[in-house]
């Protein structure tokens, strides 16, 4: 970038109209960043496909999805607001960590679709109560409110959630037809 800056300063086309030129490449380059994130590959599984298991690596905000031990596919994801370390108590935002299983699923979800998460466990609700506080609940694998399904994998730009894990729309709509109730999912730091 600070080559493309000082080319430009040196530039006829910068010194006559500065502002101009690097206003323009300021939305060249936000427009190349914004095309990265809506031209990613969504190739659709199979319709055969049965996911029974997902592993979940927090920090890479990756998602990998199996079946019968067979990698599948791989969703880019957002978290909980406050990513690092395990959930620990309802209010946090952070996302569970460890092996936990889909529960259910919801196709009246406020965030358009859901898979349950069998948060909390045993575990959790122990550290929960040694701390003096409730676990919490209701995590999820989802997608965007329908009102800002506009936002498309922009919404990765940072994790937002309450301790879900989010996904597109068009995403979650391919998850809830091939993740089968009681697959297990484990999520990793």
């Amino acid at each position: 970038m600070r080559i493309l800056v000082r080319y430009l300063r040196n530039t006829t086309a910068f010194s006559i109209n500065g502002k101009a030129v690097f206003s323009l490449v300021r939305t060249l380059i936000l427009v190349m960043i914004c095309m990265s994130f809506s031209m990613e590959s969504f190739a659709k599984l199979p319709s055969d496909v049965v996911i029974d298991s997902i592993v979940v690596y927090k920090r890479q905000r990756k998602m990998y999805v199996y079946q019968e031990g067979e990698w599948v596919k791989t969703y880019r994801i957002a978290l909980g607001a406050n990513p690092v370390g395990t959930k620990r108590c309802k209010g946090d935002c952070k996302t569970p960590e460890g092996l936990y299983y889909i529960e259910d699923k919801n196709p009246f979800s406020d965030y358009h679709k859901n898979l349950g998460i069998s948060y909390p466990n045993d575990r959790d609700v122990a550290r929960a109560r040694r701390m003096g506080r409730s676990p919490g609940g209701d995590i999820k694998i989802h997608g965007l409110p329908d009102e800002k399904a506009y936002l498309g994998s922009m919404h990765r730009l940072s994790d937002w959630t309450e301790g879900c894990i989010a996904v597109t729309n068009a995403e979650i709509d391919e998850l809830y037809r091939h993740v089968i109730v009681g697959a297990a999912i484990y999520i990793r730091p």
